[in-house]
């Protein structure tokens, strides 16, 4: 399978399946956007070796500081780590619900400044400003999809194709980017209990849903309709 485009970490991968191009817009909800990037950047973290998952909470194994600065900054603010102590570290699910807001701000921030994104502030009600960011040029996005819809036509072979299936899958962004109909949302509902990322993402998506409903917030399967952009 070839590797990530270069540049670009899990967390950037997603935002750009995740923005239209043309009216920056996400083509899921925007709070399940944000907890898909807090579970990407925990991802990426994972495949550089800097933490690891353990019951459900996040351990650091490498503190290290990494060249990307938002892995950087994430990473600084994760517990050091602590042998000695079991029960250590933080949940998942509760650090991708308390952060995600803030890590596709600093997601969407740096890719501006790398004009990959630009920045249009808009007015709701001409009053409370809004931005949205389309992207700069319309390549980068397009090879982003292609090589998602590459990975997907080669069954996702590898641990990082996985993963960003599976977080595509949580947030309900997979009718949206992923071309083959129900069988392959099917095949990506799968993977997101197979990754620890996005299983703590899908169950923060089935809390607010739940929250919304008054129902219960079960944790099983794939995440539902997302939205925008829902399976």
């Amino acid at each position: 399978m070839t590797p990530a485009h270069p540049g670009l970490t899990l967390p950037e991968e997603l935002l750009l399946l995740a923005l239209d191009p043309q009216r920056g817009k996400p083509y899921c909800r925007n709070r399940f956007l944000e907890y898909g990037m807090a579970g990407a950047v925990l991802a990426e973290l994972e495949f550089q070796g800097r933490i690891t998952e353990q019951l459900g909470r996040i351990r650091v194994i490498d503190p290290l500081t990494p060249q990307d600065p938002l892995l950087a900054q994430v990473l600084g603010s994760l517990p050091a780590p602590d042998q000695s102590s079991f029960a250590g570290g933080v949940s998942a699910k509760r650090w991708i619900r308390r952060t995600g807001r803030h890590v596709e701000e600093l997601c969407l921030d740096h890719l501006v400044d790398r004009a990959v994104l630009r920045r249009e502030t808009h007015r709701f009600l001409g009053l409370l400003p809004y931005h949205r960011h389309p992207a700069a040029a319309p390549d980068l996005p397009a090879s982003v999809r292609e090589r998602f819809t590459a990975a997907r036509t080669a069954g996702f072979p590898d641990r990082r194709s996985r993963t960003l299936a599976a977080l595509v899958s949580a947030i309900g962004l997979s009718s949206a980017v992923a071309q083959g109909g129900w069988r392959a949302r099917s095949e990506m509902r799968d993977l997101v209990r197979q990754e620890w990322t996005a299983h703590a993402v899908h169950r923060n998506v089935r809390q607010d849903k739940a929250n919304r409903s008054g129902g219960s917030g079960g944790d099983s399967g794939g995440s539902g309709d997302g939205g925008g952009g829902g399976d």
